[in-house]
């Protein structure tokens, strides 16, 4: 698969629509990236690929290239490990039913706290369900939104720091895939994983270094380096694995609209480093606009 065909710009590799908890929908994200400047845009919503009919429409008529693929959810020990995946046949039939699975227990989890949340706050499972699309991958973003509407905090950022932190009592946490088996199960589906933001401060305790020589043995492409929630310490450490592994080293907004401050382009991956991603990949290629 060859690269040639990319549009100049800047290149963003992790952004949401409103199929899970970006705030846009994909093709007004499309355009949004178009508008930004970008010549690239990944888009990797969580757990789904229910968005990228839509986006690769909108790529063709806005002049710019899509990448599609997926954040998809995993999970070491009690610590969540976010796992980017690109270009991957949306058809193979094993991720397809890892993914059913994982949306499934999310949808549980939010339903359990939300009827924790409801003990204490005027908070029901229709003001949540007001905030999503059809077919929406449901996640504790659209809690969030839900408590802003019914006016019990200010903003997202207010709901995840104080009733959705962990700390407060109601966070629950749902099933998800041992890293290795999520980067065995894309590779297996023609894609190339890339592990989102692993050097947050809420993951700062994870056990990387330790696992890292399987991760990259199963075929672990990148590791997502510029974004603004890993640490500058983090990345320092990341770079070292990244060197050590022959891992690529990416950068993304991971941009969902009005729902974060993130913003398109804030961060951005090298041309060179998604040449050897496209290159890598044996699922599906690019949609190129010309």
């Amino acid at each position: 698969m060859s690269s040639d065909r990319l549009f100049r710009g800047p290149i963003d590799l992790h952004t949401h629509s409103r199929v899970s908890d970006g705030t846009e929908s994909p093709a007004q994200l499309v355009r949004a990236a178009a508008e930004a400047g970008l010549g690239t845009v990944a888009l990797t919503d969580h757990d789904s690929t229910a968005g990228w009919a839509e986006a690769s429409t909108a790529a063709v008529g806005n002049g710019i290239t899509l990448i599609p693929g997926m954040e998809l959810s995993t999970r070491v020990e009690w610590s969540s490990v976010h796992m980017l995946a690109y270009l991957f046949d949306p058809n193979n039939a094993k991720l397809v039913a890892e993914t059913a699975r994982i949306r499934e227990a999310r949808l549980h989890r939010a339903e359990e706290m939300v009827a924790r949340i409801g003990r204490d706050y005027d908070l029901e499972w229709d003001d949540v369900v007001a905030q999503t699309d059809p077919g929406s991958t449901v996640g504790r973003p659209h809690i969030a939104d839900a408590l802003v509407a019914r006016g019990l905090v200010g903003t997202r950022s207010e709901a995840f720091e104080g009733i959705l932190h962990w700390r407060a009592g109601y966070y629950q946490p749902h099933y998800a895939p041992d890293p290795l088996a999520a980067i065995e199960l894309v590779v297996a589906a023609g894609g190339v994983p890339v592990m989102a933001h692993p050097a947050t401060r809420s993951r700062t305790d994870v056990a990387l270094e330790g696992r890292m020589r399987s991760y990259a043995d199963a075929g672990l492409f990148g590791l997502e380096i510029d974004h603004r929630e890993n640490t500058p310490e983090g990345r320092v450490r990341l770079r070292a694995l990244a060197a050590k592994y022959g891992l690529a080293l990416t950068g993304s907004s991971d941009y969902h609209g009005e729902g974060k401050p993130n913003r398109l382009g804030e961060n951005t991956t090298a041309p060179e480093v998604v040449d050897a991603l496209i290159a890598r990949a044996t699922g599906i290629t690019p949609v190129y606009a010309g």
